[in-house]
């Protein structure tokens, strides 16, 4: 059973760059498939960008698509999400998730406690 654990959250300007990561420990790194979601206040939890399980497949929302890059890198079992021209709507509490899956399940078994990114205006 895999533990996430993110961090590279902060505040941040309207346009900053931001790294998030997710260290993944207690399974097979390789066997997940990883993504990253996010929440604002009073607002739902939403999908944010996906990496398959062999990082050869990604997928974004719309809202970050051009903005946000996801990756991964197996030896360090971290996945990571670059984020670029930042806006105040990226606001949100950011989690990390997998699932033992060669795509990640809209339902995802495994979440860390994510990290708080705040891009002011």
């Amino acid at each position: 059973q895999v533990q996430l654990v993110e961090s590279g959250g902060g505040l941040v300007q309207a346009g900053d760059s931001l790294i998030l990561s997710c260290a993944a420990s207690g399974g097979t790194f390789n066997m997940y498939a990883l993504g990253w979601f996010r929440q604002a206040p009073g607002k739902e939890r939403e999908f944010v960008a996906r990496i398959s399980r062999g990082g050869t497949s990604t997928r974004y929302a719309d809202s970050v698509r051009g903005r946000f890059t996801i990756s991964r890198d197996n030896a360090k079992n971290t996945v990571y999400l670059q984020m670029i021209s930042l806006k105040p709507e990226d606001t949100a509490v950011y989690y990390c998730a997998a699932s033992e899956t060669r795509i990640l399940t809209t339902t995802p078994e495994y979440w860390g406690q994510g990290t708080q990114v705040t891009v002011s205006s």
